[in-house]
C-alpha cells in the first residue's frame, strides 16, 4: 500500500547518477519512514523501515518483525522484498532504507546478499537517518563480491549416473 502521509524534507548525497526523479524518490523515502512505525522489535527496539520500488512503480513497504527465537525474525529489507515477490514483481528500480538513529545505518549482511539474488548490481540503495539525511550507494558498493548462482554451479559437485562430477 503506498502511504502519502509523512512530508518530511530529506537531503540527499549521491555517489552515483539520480536514477530516480526526485519525486519518486522522495515517495520512496516517505514509504520508508512509515514503514518503521508498524516495526515490531520489542527485544533489540531498533526500528527499520525499508520502501522497493518497482519496475512499475509500486511501492512495497517493509520493517523488521523480531521474535523470542531470535533467528525467527526478519528484516525489514526482506520484508519488502518478500511482500513484493509474492505478488509477482521481480524487478526493481530503488530500496531506502531507515531507522531511528543519527547515523546512516545500511542493510546487514544477509539482506545484502538476499538483494542482491535480485539485483542488478547497479541498484540504488538510499539509507535515510532519523534526521532526513541520505546517501545513495548501489548493492556493488555495499556487497563488492556478491555470491550468485553461476558461482555456485562452478564450486558445487553434480551427482550424475550415481557418479561424483566436478565442474
Amino acid at each position: 500500500m503506498l502511504r502519502r502521509t509523512l512530508f518530511l524534507s530529506f537531503s540527499s548525497t549521491s555517489m552515483t547518477d539520480a536514477p530516480l526523479a526526485r519525486e519518486v524518490q522522495e515517495e520512496l523515502f516517505r514509504n520508508a519512514v512509515a514503514a518503521k512505525e508498524h516495526s515490531y522489535s520489542p527485544y533489540s527496539k531498533f526500528r527499520v523501515g525499508a520502501a522497493l520500488l518497482t519496475d512499475d512503480g509500486t511501492i512495497y513497504q517493509g520493517t523488521n518483525l523480531e521474535n523470542a527465537s531470535f533467528g525467527a525474525g526478519i528484516c525489514a529489507e526482506r520484508t519488502a522484498y518478500a511482500k513484493a515477490l509474492s505478488e509477482g514483481h521481480r524487478k526493481f528500480k530503488a530500496i531506502a532504507v531507515t531507522t531511528d538513529q543519527d547515523e546512516l545505518i545500511s542493510p546487514c549482511g544477509i539482506c545484502r546478499q538476499f538483494i542482491s539474488e535480485f539485483g542488478p548490481s547497479t541498484l540504488p540503495i538510499y539509507l535515510i537517518n532519523a534526521k532526513g539525511e541520505s546517501v545513495e550507494r548501489t548493492l556493488a558498493e555495499l556487497l563488492p563480491y556478491a555470491f550468485d548462482i553461476e558461482q555456485g554451479k562452478k564450486t558445487h559437485c553434480s551427482l550424475i549416473d550415481g557418479v561424483i562430477v566436478k565442474p
